[in-house]
């Protein structure tokens, strides 16, 4: 069993570029990559210059462009977002295939907030996951595409709503 959990433990965006280490710019255009290693997952974040002088036989499993912002100093988000934030957080690293569900829920309602945006939909050897970045931080988060059905929804919606109502 192939179980995404713990394959990939949240990684957080770079601040600098894994080859050159040069500090990114507010701004500047870089790269992030996903590579399998073993049983997990390894990510880069290269600037331009790095990616135009990668070897290009060496393919990652993802990839995509994305724009560099310095992480914020305001206040953080209101209560409600993080909540959800932080149980989302904790469902995927408890590595539970019966709460695929609840994350895949919690994805699309922090996507909605603006607060996860989606970068990609891939497949790994076993099902299809959705690959999800942080608006401010950068974190990805992968979250197993359950492809719910619509008589499906109404059930997994109490079981979030509970398990927002448990958090507070």
């Amino acid at each position: 069993m192939n179980s995404l959990a713990n394959d990939w433990p949240i990684k957080h965006r770079a601040d600098a570029c894994a080859r050159t280490q040069r500090a990114f710019e507010p701004g500047e255009q870089f790269y992030t990559l996903l590579f399998r290693e073993g049983e997990g997952f390894r990510r880069e974040d290269l600037s331009e210059e790095a990616w135009a002088q990668r070897n290009e036989n060496i393919r990652p499993f993802s990839f995509w462009k994305t724009r560099y912002e310095p992480p914020p100093l305001a206040p953080p988000e209101p209560l409600e977002k993080e909540k959800a934030e932080d149980i989302l957080r904790r469902l995927l690293a408890e590595n539970d295939a019966s709460n695929a569900n609840a994350c895949y829920v919690l994805a699309v309602m922090l996507e909605r907030k603006r607060v996860l945006k989606q970068i990609k939909a891939d497949q790994t050897e076993d099902r299809p996951v959705l690959i999800y970045e942080h608006a401010k931080t950068g974190d990805v988060f992968i979250v197993p595409d359950v492809r719910l059905r619509l008589d499906e929804i109404e059930h997994v919606q109490n079981e979030v709503s509970q398990l927002l109502k448990n958090a507070t």
